[in-house]
């Protein structure tokens, strides 16, 4: 089985040129399998996922696939042509200055007075009745008689197509970076099966990024109907998963990924095909416990702990070099940490302000079983 090609349309250049995302998709054979929807490059640099999904694609046409299945690598095209010199600048919307992965909708549904209307429907009926509800929402936003900015117009045409999935996978990379896995606190048994040897858990709370869009509104009506003596189960798992670091392509790792995404869909049934998840040891923190640490001073910095390797607590983080005070005891400031942690990613420049986060750290982590 081959993908067909298509174009989304999400906004249009000044000089009217239509911005268009290109569009990869499986029908589904099995109607009652899962539906995936997979999306790569939100921010510029972060280019890694779509060699994930060259990867992802090349053994799904192998594969015997019963679930529909929809790929959007170059999500942002906007983003992805922010270049300034050799480097791409692409994770802020250059006239708003809004995050692109923080512009997705948060519908606020009024869950109490919805499930009220639709209680009398069958688990499967309800949720149905509740997807349409979400992509209705969407729909309403972008016919907004006031307009929408060019991020929301992305962000909302792209969550339209999540929303249709059960399955939702964001590829993203961070700065300088180890692999992670952004994961619900209700599916945090999926971590076993994607290549990857961090998660950080999350709660269910909006913070505007794609995963959150996709399963928030299910978590909370699902939390809502226990209140009525309902068990529903989620409808939709939603992960990030950071792909290491930006601006490289690495197709041999980009098959690795592929290849932990694919045991995860086969878990789900997406596929007929068995593929086993890697064997790997696997570590968590809560998404609380995700902590960040900020350049006490400005300078130039000397990065000493590495993405991805444990660091006992009162071991060098890094080193501030301060040249314009040479000869003094701020020349070269040493800076560590109180207590154990994994560091996770790093700021990609070695010339800081005050201030600057220099590092994002998981503390309190815990082996994932």
């Amino acid at each position: 089985m081959q993908f067909t090609q298509s174009s989304l349309i999400v906004g249009e250049l000044a000089t009217g040129q239509e911005l268009r995302v290109p569009v990869y998709h499986l029908a589904a054979k099995d109607p009652s399998a899962p539906k995936v929807f997979l999306q790569a490059n939100v921010h510029g640099a972060e280019v890694q996922g779509n060699a994930v999904i060259f990867q992802l694609m090349k053994q799904l046409e192998a594969m015997d696939v019963r679930g529909e299945i929809t790929l959007l690598p170059l999500a942002n095209p906007l983003g992805i042509n922010q270049k300034s010199g050799e480097f791409t600048l692409g994770r802020f919307d250059p006239i708003t200055g809004v995050n692109w992965n923080r512009e997705y909708l948060d519908h606020q549904i009024d869950i109490p007075n919805w499930y009220s209307e639709h209680c009398h429907l069958s688990d499967e009926l309800l949720n149905q009745a509740f997807r349409l509800q979400l992509i209705a929402s969407c729909q309403a936003h972008l016919a907004n008689p006031w307009g929408v900015t060019t991020g929301k117009r992305l962000a909302i045409s792209l969550q339209m197509l999540a929303h249709q999935a059960d399955i939702v996978i964001d590829l993203h990379t961070g700065p300088k970076s180890c692999k992670h896995l952004y994961c619900p606190e209700y599916a945090q048994s999926s971590a076993k099966f994607f290549s990857i040897p961090y998660s950080l858990i999350m709660p269910n709370s909006f913070g505007g990024a794609m995963d959150e869009a996709a399963f928030c509104p299910w978590w909370e009506l699902v939390e809502y109907a226990a209140t009525q003596e309902r068990e529903l189960n989620v409808a939709v798992s939603a992960f990030t998963l950071e792909l290491a670091s930006q601006e490289r392509i690495d197709m041999d790792d980009a098959r690795e990924d592929a290849l932990g995404i694919l045991a995860y869909l086969s878990h789900r049934g997406v596929m007929a095909d068995q593929v086993a998840p890697a064997v790997m040891a696997r570590y968590g923190c809560l998404l609380k416990d995700y902590k960040k640490y900020h350049s006490p001073k400005g300078g130039m910095v000397e990065y000493l702990a590495q993405p991805g390797e444990p660091l006992q607590a009162n071991q060098p983080l890094a080193n501030i070099l301060r040249l314009d005070c040479y000869g003094t005891e701020e020349e070269l400031t040493p800076l560590y940490l109180e207590q154990d942690c994994v560091p996770i990613l790093h700021f990609a420049s070695a010339s800081v302000y005050q201030g600057t986060e220099l590092y994002k750290l998981m503390t309190n982590v815990f082996e994932l079983n």
